[in-house]
């Protein structure tokens, strides 16, 4: 029996009752058995005849359709759903009462950060949820994009999903007479990075307000913006296995001769970056690892570099290379999901120093006690990350 609790008045109790002999025996004797997930919640302030949907980030939760899965009453205040998957794996998922203006929230207001479930067996996740969003539906969230903005549509890739691509330009690039050649960022969860209205939770990072104004300031050179949009295949698309390769190579054999073609950019490794949060912190730092021929920069915020059967930190360790001409920002706060991923971070940092990485020359760890596993606080750090990348190592 297994429990973990969630902090700040929101319990997350993981009940695991699994066989690793009785599982064996049976694939052995039947093949694999589908394994069982039953999600169980609790709202004691929600009315019993309340709909209560899940939603995560495979098909059997919604593929994070907020109003597709609808749980089952129990009464009591009390909701239940039962899944079944062919194959151990990484579950991501949330909560809504139908939308996202009405998903679970925490004590301070926002909406809670993704569960992450690592399935191994038959499990059962219980969870108390305190508070939910009520936002006003009739309110639409604005666009607001500061810039030019381009869009290449259904991008696809070998082995993933089409994915949708935005690029946002330096101010005046579009000036008829301008011949320069700009560095390129590559940036994951694209549709967050940008715009409110495309934003998974209606906070974008505001990269396109930080790299305008650290622009026109003269404290950054002009860059070009690349956001690669996610898909339902998110979890398996940016951390280590089969998608996780597919996903990289298309960035880096497909998107990227794609916009060095369309675009001036300045094509070399020194002038071409990476970033992304989470999950997209942890395949930011795979992209530089595996291809530092193409990339010299990565910014990881809350890099997922061992948690829940991801383990990154081991090919580091047992790689033949040592230091590499590359810089890594590294950014974790310690509020929720963060302190959760802060053991594989320390674990990622004692493997730089041991391959040879400086600290400050190349690589900056920055960790806030306060901060928390969102877009609002990757967005509040994104200025220093830039600046320690751009402002050269």
């Amino acid at each position: 029996m297994l429990k973990l609790f969630f902090m700040k008045g929101i319990l997350f109790l993981i009940s695991t009752s699994f066989s690793v002999y009785n599982f064996s025996f049976a694939q052995k004797i039947i093949g694999r058995s589908p394994i069982t997930v039953t999600f169980l919640l609790y709202s004691p302030d929600l009315p019993d005849y309340s709909n209560v949907y899940i939603t995560g980030s495979i098909s059997d939760l919604g593929n994070w359709d907020p109003s597709r899965i609808i749980m089952q009453p129990l009464g009591n205040h009390r909701w239940s759903k039962k899944i079944m998957l062919d194959e151990p794996g990484i579950v991501e998922y949330k909560f809504t009462r139908g939308s996202w203006n009405t998903e679970a929230a925490g004590d301070t207001g926002g909406p809670l950060p993704n569960f992450i479930l690592e399935v191994a067996g038959d499990t059962v996740v219980e969870h108390n949820i305190l508070y939910w969003l009520n936002r006003d539906p009739s309110r639409k969230i604005r666009s607001q994009v500061t810039g030019t903005v381009k869009y290449h549509h259904s991008l696809a890739g070998s082995g993933i999903l089409p994915r949708d691509i935005v690029v946002w330009l330096p101010p005046g690039y579009e000036k008829k007479k301008n011949k320069q050649r700009y560095p390129v960022l590559y940036m994951h969860d694209g549709q967050n990075i940008f715009d409110p209205a495309t934003s998974a939770f209606g906070t974008d990072w505001r990269v396109d307000e930080t790299c305008d104004s650290l622009i026109r300031n003269k404290i950054i050179d002009p860059l070009i913006v690349v956001g690669i949009y996610n898909t339902p295949d998110r979890s398996l698309e940016y951390t280590p296995g089969d998608k996780g390769d597919a996903y990289m190579h298309f960035v880096v054999t497909k998107l990227k001769p794609l916009i060095d073609s369309r675009y001036r950019t300045l094509i070399d490794r020194d002038h071409t970056l990476v970033a992304g949060s989470s999950a997209g912190g942890l395949i930011s730092f795979m992209l530089a690892w595996e291809y530092p021929e193409v990339f010299s920069f990565a910014i990881c915020m809350s890099p997922a570099f061992k948690i829940m059967g991801i383990d990154y930190v081991s090919a580091v360790e047992s790689s033949e290379f040592m230091r590499k001409d590359m810089f890594f920002y590294l950014y974790n706060g310690g509020v929720g999901l963060e302190s959760e991923l802060q053991p594989g971070i320390d674990l990622m940092i004692s493997a730089l120093r041991k391959k040879g990485y400086r600290d400050g020359l190349d690589y900056y760890y920055n960790r806030v006690p306060d901060g928390k596993h969102s877009e609002a606080d990757w967005a509040n750090y994104f200025p220093y990350a830039i600046r320690r990348c751009l402002a050269g190592k």
